[in-house]
Formats: structure tokens, sequence, C-alpha cells
């Protein structure tokens, strides 16, 4: 016996079967950018990289340290800076901003772009909380949250903790150190101006063990005025003649020898090298 069904019968029953078999799709909620300060554009520093080194508070063992290494500088050494060689200056010495820096912001990280050193950053703000057994890093680990100081609907400043750094770290070029433990702690404030939209600043606070308490600095960024600024490479070994044999810093000359940096600098060992 053959049994026929029209077309709108058909119709009605793919209608009531389609749903039971297809699970329906959850719309995900839209990234309102318009909630978020404008970042865009390229950010330079404002004035010098330095901290204050005069007022830091350094332990007194700190305080011979970083005095031992201004020494050494004086005399032509790199002291305790540990960038010559082109490693990672690390927080909270990434936001001197080297290179020009680009703020890229998504739903759950803040991006920090900058091509000095591997000198990136991402900045959580997806709520999570601080992981276990991480493996430190020169950046550190950065969670951050978006604020809304004024009760505008619009957030305004990106409050921001990092941990669990490694170093050697210093400040900046004077060398002014950290302590050696690398439990270093930094609270950060990052807004816009409000007097002046192409101004960022960047409220920095370090607490660490080489403190007798925090020390704090407001690093500066303009804005570019370009629309379509140019980001160029930074490939920090290109140029660099610093070479680190053991404990000691030497110079390539350009003639290509090995020269020393100071006055009556013991020469490397070369027992695995015959001589003449």
């Amino acid at each position: 016996m053959r049994y026929e069904i029209s077309a709108a019968a058909l119709a009605i029953l793919t209608a009531i079967a389609v749903p039971a078999l297809v699970k329906p799709v959850t719309p995900a909620h839209a990234f309102d950018q318009t909630k978020y300060p404008d970042l865009k554009g390229q950010w330079l520093r404002v004035g010098s990289p330095r901290w204050d080194d005069a007022h830091a508070p350094l332990t007194p063992e700190y305080q011979a340290i970083y005095r031992a290494n201004l020494k050494d500088m004086a005399e032509g050494g790199q002291g305790i800076d540990p960038t010559y060689t082109c490693m990672s200056p690390g927080m909270p010495r990434i936001m001197n901003v080297y290179d020009p820096m680009e703020i890229v912001v998504t739903p759950g990280t803040t991006h920090i772009l900058i091509q000095h050193i591997h000198d990136g950053r991402r900045i959580y703000t997806d709520g999570r909380d601080w992981p276990k057994d991480l493996d430190p890093t020169f950046a550190g680990y950065s969670i951050g949250k978006w604020i809304d100081t004024t009760g505008s609907g619009r957030y305004d400043v990106l409050e921001v903790e990092t941990r669990d750094l490694k170093g050697p770290r210093v400040y900046d070029s004077t060398g002014l150190p950290f302590h050696e433990d690398n439990q270093t702690v930094i609270n950060e404030r990052i807004y816009l101006d409000k007097a002046d939209r192409n101004l960022l600043h960047d409220d920095i606070t370090v607490r660490d063990h080489a403190l007798t308490r925090p020390f704090s600095a407001n690093k500066k960024y303009n804005r570019a005025p370009e629309a379509q600024p140019v980001w160029l490479e930074s490939q920090c070994p290109d140029g660099n003649h610093h070479v680190l044999i053991g404990k000691e810093n030497y110079y390539v000359s350009e003639d290509g020898f090995l020269m020393p940096v100071k006055k009556n600098q013991t020469p490397p060992d070369l027992r695995y090298f015959k001589g003449k």
C-alpha cells in the first residue's frame, strides 16, 4: 500500500523534528569597544627612562650593591645591568618604553606590544586567579581589572598587579637593583590624562625586599600624531659588540679583536686555544 504526504505536512514534520536533533547555538556576547578608553595608535615615552635613584628607599645591603655597581660603571664596566647582552629588561623596566608601544584591548586580555628586547606583555582581565606552580618570567604574570571611576558606564582605569618575576633585573640603565629573591610585586594604574587624551599615565608602585618601603614612579607616554605610524623592527644583537665570558664583559673592537672595557682588566682564559 502506498502512502502519500503533502508538501505542507512534510514542512510541519520537519519543523517539529529538526529542533529536537539540532542543539541550539548560544549567541556570543559582542565585545563593546566603546566601553573602553581609546588607546589606539603609537605611544612614545615622555622624558627620561630613569627612576628617581636618589630617593630610592634601598636597604643598607642594597645601597652598597648599588654603589659598587656605579663604581664599576665609572671604571668602564656594565655594573649589574644585564641588558647589554640583550637579556630582557623585565618588569617594571619594560614600561620605560625604549621603543614605541602599542596597546591592544581584547575581551579577556590587554596586550602591550613593544619591540625592544622581548618587551611584550599580556595583562589578563578575564577574572582569573593566580596560577599555581608557574615558572617565573622577566615580564612576570599580570592580572588586571578595568574600572569605571566616574560612574559614566565607561572604563577609564586599568589596575594591574604583576608577580612571578625572575632576574636578574634592574629599574633602568643606572643598575638600580631589585632583591635577588625576585619576590617583587608591582602594581599599576594605567589611564588617559583627563585634560589631554593623547597623554597616557602609568602609576607604578614596587614592593621588593631590597626596599624599606614601596617605591613609586609615574611614567608618561604621548600618542604619536601619525594616523598610520611606522613600526620598526628592533634586533638587539645587531651591532652589539659586548661579549660576556664567564663573569667578565669584553668588547669586540671595530677591527674584530677582543679588547678590555676596564683598565688592567684580566684577559679571558684561553686554555682551550693553542698558542702560535
